[in-house]
């Protein structure tokens, strides 16, 4: 069985987003108190808190890591109109404090004119850039072109959305036949203005990034939005965290050779939930893209997996402090599909209202012994729960987040451990 452990994080006042490094050894809080705290997992599987310190003159929203190849980097944005990349420094030999890590801040982006509400990093393959959204509704793009000296940041694109952006997602595929591309969800509250969500691909001809695609279903506001890994895929799968959880499927149609506009996608909507049956704050897909885990004002995160039909189904559901719900999932043994998943949600607080809006991603196991065995045709509707870890398997590497404005949660759950 799995052990979910809580961890008394000590931040101050609200904490908003908690991020895994690449390898799932390291995990980073942010909070509303203006610091980030960076934890290390020993070999005993606790955690513990091996740097803390003040970051912004406003609540921090989201924090993130960098993929590992370009060392051990951080990137932080805030209330406070800016974001921030942090690099760690060890103490050296002769250091009083040996050991103990050091966060410099490399560099401060301060584009915005408003809150920025998001940032991520792009692909690994794309070299070491950066993304931020704002609520001025402007998606930017930095690129570091020296990755030795993080100090140096350009801008080196500006996308006006013409609504407030809440959050955005890259498209992980590094095929050729598919162009750099990224989501931006936007929690503008006006239900009349379709097209909360926007796909922009960048055309190598200008040079710049175009709109290629605009989900006009999609009118409500959008909390977190999530591209899932692409597996060599032709096709595109988003998930949108907004009243309820949905799964869209981008399919990109044959370009002519004379055409050099974006790509034109042929969209489909694939899975559409409201089991929550209130406000869904974080989407996030384990690594093979075969699972994906919402939470939501329900106080419950839910997981939903695909059989080989492309038919989507719930396949657990847990409560804010970890347990499972009985018999509330509507199909037998539901309960009992959590073995070979890792998830992590918020303390269960203020009796559960805060609950299951802050937890990290599950990792799907491999089918006989393959990393690539989830692509085989699952025995059943819902595959059985005796799968296990592959050692080949990575960890996610961006874990759900607790949403800004509505944890009433002080304390974290860890990652539960396998016996």
């Amino acid at each position: 069985m799995f052990v979910a452990r809580s961890i008394a994080a000590d931040h101050k006042d609200l904490i908003h987003d908690v991020s895994y490094d690449f390898h799932g050894r390291r995990m980073a809080t942010c909070s509303s108190d203006q610091s980030v705290k960076v934890w290390d997992k020993s070999e005993s599987g606790e955690w513990h808190c091996t740097a803390s310190w003040k970051t912004h003159s406003g609540s921090v929203w989201r924090v993130t890591w960098a993929h590992p190849e370009f060392g051990q980097v951080l990137a932080s944005c805030s209330f406070d109109r800016t974001a921030a990349v942090w690099e760690e420094i060890v103490g050296e030999s002769n250091d009083k404090q040996r050991g103990q890590s050091h966060w410099i801040k490399r560099t401060t982006l301060v584009d915005s004119r408003t809150s920025v509400t998001d940032v991520k990093f792009a692909p690994k393959h794309m070299g070491l850039m950066l993304t931020t959204c704002s609520a001025d509704g402007v998606v930017r793009v930095y690129e570091a072109p020296d990755v030795m000296n993080l100090s140096q940041w350009s801008l080196q694109h500006e996308i006006s959305c013409k609504l407030s952006c809440s959050c955005i997602s890259w498209n992980p595929s590094s095929s050729r036949a598919h162009p750099p591309m990224i989501a931006v969800g936007s929690d503008d509250s006006n239900v009349m203005y379709g097209g909360k969500v926007q796909i922009y691909e960048y055309n190598d001809n200008t040079r710049k990034y175009a709109k290629a695609e605009t989900l006009m279903t999609v009118t409500d506001a959008v909390h977190d939005i999530a591209f899932s890994p692409n597996l060599g895929r032709s096709f595109h799968v988003l998930a949108i965290a907004t009243k309820d959880v949905r799964i869209f499927k981008l399919v990109p149609l044959r370009k002519e050779s004379s055409s050099t506009g974006p790509t034109k996608f042929e969209v489909q909507i694939v899975a559409q939930f409201d089991n929550h049956n209130s406000q869904v704050w974080r989407v996030s897909w384990n690594i093979t893209s075969t699972l994906l885990a919402s939470s939501g004002d329900d106080g419950c995160v839910r997981l939903w997996k695909a059989n080989y039909m492309d038919n989507w189904k719930c396949t657990g559901i847990l409560k804010g402090d970890g347990s499972p719900v009985n018999g509330s999932s509507g199909q037998p043994g539901a309960m009992n599909t959590m073995v070979g998943s890792a998830v992590q949600t918020s303390q269960n607080a203020l009796n559960g209202s805060a609950a299951g809006r802050y937890f990290f991603p599950p990792l799907d196991a491999p089918r006989a012994g393959s990393r690539y065995g989830h692509l085989l045709p699952p025995p059943s509707l819902i595959e059985p729960s005796d799968a296990q870890f592959s050692p080949h398997s990575q960890p996610p590497q961006s874990p759900l987040s607790l949403h800004r404005l509505y944890s009433h949660s002080r304390a974290l759950n860890t990652l539960p451990e396998h016996d």
